[in-house]
């Protein structure tokens, strides 16, 4: 009889033991999921209309034209971007969301500015383009010529290479005006199943803002990094960065500091 009954307890044992392994394996399987890249949980945004879902699995960071010509001192818009620039600390904020995206296993784009020898054939440019022509800004030898393109105005900020060449950046086409009409961005966001961007980059009233305008035409949800752009100042056409902040304002579902994008993110 004792035989009996010891044979029926050690099942139930056994049983209390099995459930309370497999209660801990679930448990460090949570933490390992939660951790791991791709499987982030969401965190929530304030949005302008209603809570906005930020979670690696469906939103990257777009940066525009991350380039010397724009954002380094000795570029060739530094007279009319510089003071927006320094005062936003862009450089800094787009670096801390570059080291931030990298570390939480965002997705990252770029969409550069190029003009190769063949685009001085074009009839007719507004006047933005027509100084960018004028200064040889965002100038390249050629689609597949490097030729000179190190540290030139069209290569990256030094600071930005280490998170823009570590072979898992996406760097896109290059844009031609000021939108993403004209290169892959969409389709290659598409393709990684991104339907909500973190945005900031230069110039903010141009090219920033044409990418805002054509993403939400094409379903995207965006977010603006408001200090991680800056704009031009020009003494007749006024104030690039602060037309480009009233229009985020209307048009973006968020509009964010640096921090506040970070905190986002998880």
């Amino acid at each position: 009889m004792c035989e009996t009954e010891n044979r029926t307890e050690h099942p139930v044992k056994d049983e209390h033991a099995s459930r309370r392994d497999v209660l801990i394996a679930g448990a460090s399987m949570a933490v390992a999921l939660a951790a791991a890249p791709g499987l982030a949980a969401a965190a929530e945004v304030k949005g302008s209309s209603g809570p906005l879902q930020v979670r690696n699995t469906d939103t990257a960071v777009v940066f525009i034209d991350p380039q010397n010509d724009v954002l380094s001192p000795k570029g060739k818009n530094w007279g009319a971007v510089g003071a927006s620039v320094t005062e936003n600390k862009t450089v800094e904020n787009m670096e801390a969301i570059f080291k931030a995206a990298k570390q939480r296993g965002y997705h990252v784009f770029i969409s550069p500015h190029y003009f190769y020898p063949t685009d001085d054939g074009w009839a007719f440019n507004g006047p933005l383009e027509s100084d960018e022509f004028r200064t040889h800004t965002f100038a390249r030898s050629g689609p597949l010529d490097l030729s000179g393109f190190a540290n030139s105005g069209a290569d990256w900020l030094d600071r930005f290479k280490p998170y823009i060449e570590d072979g898992k950046t996406v760097v896109v086409s290059p844009h031609k005006v000021f939108g993403p009409q004209t290169n892959d961005l969409v389709l290659q966001l598409r393709k990684r199943g991104i339907s909500k961007i973190i945005l900031g980059g230069m110039l903010a009233n141009m090219c920033v803002e044409s990418h805002l305008r054509e993403f939400l035409e094409q379903g995207f949800e965006v977010i603006m990094a408001k200090d991680a752009t800056a704009g031009p100042r020009h003494p007749d056409w006024g104030d690039g960065y602060q037309a480009a902040i009233i229009n985020y304002r209307f048009l973006a579902h968020a509009v964010l500091s640096t921090d506040e994008v970070i905190k986002a993110m998880g």
